[in-house]
């Protein structure tokens, strides 16, 4: 258990665009809490030279591996890219976070327990006891809340952080939960992960986290982004609305 805290066996993936100031840092922060753990940068050809920087410490740590893609083409394809990295290279556990500095990787030996003792996914969770966020004003934190009390309600799912983008998965789940059908982008991509967890009957587990607004650089989050994923919420209830209506059908053979 000791060695799995430490990361053993586990892959975080980073997907990265402009974060040069914050990689450095943030590694340092992975290593003093999951020394053992393997680091993913997926950079989007970042202009700032986070990629080149990314590939000066892989050079010299061999925990650190980067992924160069041709150009910003957003989160949700940086992880699936990723996550398709890391099971080719029998990953057990392969892990989402931030490189901004708002997931603080000293809750990184709690995901991976969770996931070694009672989890298939864990969900580093902004809204269950003991999680918080903080340096967000009023409005940015109604529209988190809201966002994911509608998904939750529309869904009817009762994972209380959908839209938290700090999760843990075991390499399994992944693997059957069809991520090559996943076509949801922006805000809706962690909801339809999760969904499609929830939906295949996988254990996910929340822990509680405290989420702080980025330390350096300029949020990647705007109003198009969150528009954009609270309407792609409607196609995954129309999945789910599909699928029940198969299932209630009569066969041939029940006529």
């Amino acid at each position: 258990m000791e060695a799995e805290r430490k990361g053993a066996g586990a892959l975080i993936c980073v997907p990265t665009y402009e974060e040069v100031e914050n990689l450095p840092v943030l590694l340092e922060r992975i290593w003093s809490s999951a020394p053992l753990a393997h680091v993913l940068v997926a950079d989007d050809a970042s202009p700032d030279g986070t990629g080149e920087l990314a590939d000066r410490i892989a050079s010299g740590d061999g925990r650190v591996h980067v992924l160069h893609r041709s150009g910003k083409q957003g989160l949700a394809k940086a992880y699936l890219a990723s996550f398709a990295w890391g099971l080719e290279r029998d990953y057990q556990v392969l892990v989402q976070m931030d490189a901004d500095l708002s997931h603080d990787p000293a809750y990184l030996p709690t995901l991976f327990e969770a996931l070694a003792s009672r989890a298939d996914v864990v969900v580093g969770s902004r809204r269950v006891p003991g999680g918080g966020i903080e340096n967000w004003g009023p409005v940015r934190h109604f529209v988190s809340w809201g966002g994911s009390t509608y998904s939750r309600l529309l869904l009817g799912l009762e994972v209380r952080d959908l839209t938290g983008g700090f999760n843990g998965w075991r390499r399994e789940v992944l693997e059957a939960i069809g991520l090559e059908a996943i076509d949801s982008t922006g805000y809706c991509f962690q909801i339809e992960l999760k969904y499609r967890a929830v939906r295949s009957g996988w254990r996910v587990v929340e822990v509680p986290i405290v989420f702080r607004n980025r330390e350096r650089g300029t949020s990647k989050m705007d109003f198009a982004i969150f528009l954009e994923g609270l309407l792609n919420v409607w196609k995954l209830r129309g999945v789910e609305v599909a699928r029940s209506a198969a299932a209630r059908a009569p066969t041939a053979s029940g006529r």
